[in-house]
């Protein structure tokens, strides 16, 4: 039985509805834990397969599963850059470790877009304090959705539109990996089954999970059906050579399955 790493953000649910409620549960010893963690569970042994950010699979030269991950095409409502100050003027980033991709997103967004290179601080997804530490802060996943970026009073940008922006491509943020020689296809049987469950079940997951997370149930639907996108194909393919092309400057290439 795999030992798969899932990730404890709502984005994910519809990939792991059917390992949770479906027949995949069967098949797997699930966990469930922040991207990074995730990552880290595969570089240490802890995990056979994890959805772990591509960021990530890139430097650990891992295998990715075909067919189905995190991905958007513009506005992802998740991923949110907030400033204090200009964006030119920006050299200080409070991001919340959680997710390395985003993260690294931030800088080719800051760095090709306004020519300004950052130095990044962990800290907890706390807007207030981390602005008060830092001249920008990154929110990623529930924290981002707990936002209401129309109503902030500083300056922000969706990062998933500004990379569409940026290359007209989607942009890919996780995918289920593992270390090289995968069982590929008993495995891709497993991930595209257990969303295909999910997938067929949207009300049923917002009706489940929205008000535990915080979140409403018209932002949880909007969010689920319309900014992020789960099938990976050859445009997704585009898009994640482009990041890590345009992220090259820290040695990231990535092995696909």
């Amino acid at each position: 039985m795999p030992r798969v790493g899932a990730v404890s953000y709502f984005n994910t649910l519809p990939l792991v509805w059917g390992m949770l409620h479906g027949p995949e549960r069967e098949r797997v010893s699930l966990s469930f834990s922040v991207p990074s963690k995730c990552a880290d569970e595969i570089e240490g042994g802890a995990i056979d397969i994890g959805l772990v950010p591509v960021a990530e699979i890139a430097r650990q030269k891992l295998q990715m599963l075909p067919g189905v991950g995190i991905s958007c095409r513009g506005a992802v409502r998740s991923i949110l850059l907030v400033s204090r100050v200009p964006w030119r003027r920006v050299r200080t980033l409070a991001a919340d470790s959680g997710s390395r991709t985003s993260v690294e997103l931030a800088h080719v967004i800051l760095r090709e877009r306004f020519g300004v290179d950052v130095e990044t601080t962990a800290l907890a997804p706390d807007l207030k304090r981390m602005l008060s530490t830092c001249d920008a802060a990154l929110l990623i996943g529930d924290a981002a959705l707990h936002v209401s970026p129309d109503e902030l009073t500083y300056e922000w940008l969706d990062l998933g539109q500004e990379w569409f922006t940026l290359t007209g491509l989607p942009m890919v943020f996780a995918a289920w990996a593992g270390k090289p020689g995968l069982a590929v296809h008993d495995l891709e049987t497993i991930t595209r089954g257990s969303y295909e469950f999910g997938a067929s079940r949207i009300d049923e997951i917002v009706a489940a999970e929205h008000a535990a997370r915080g979140i409403s149930k018209e932002l949880a639907q909007r969010y689920l059906r319309e900014h992020i996108r789960f099938e990976l194909g050859a445009e997704e393919a585009k898009g994640l050579e482009a990041f890590l092309e345009l992220a090259r400057g820290k040695g990231l290439t990535c092995d696909h399955a």
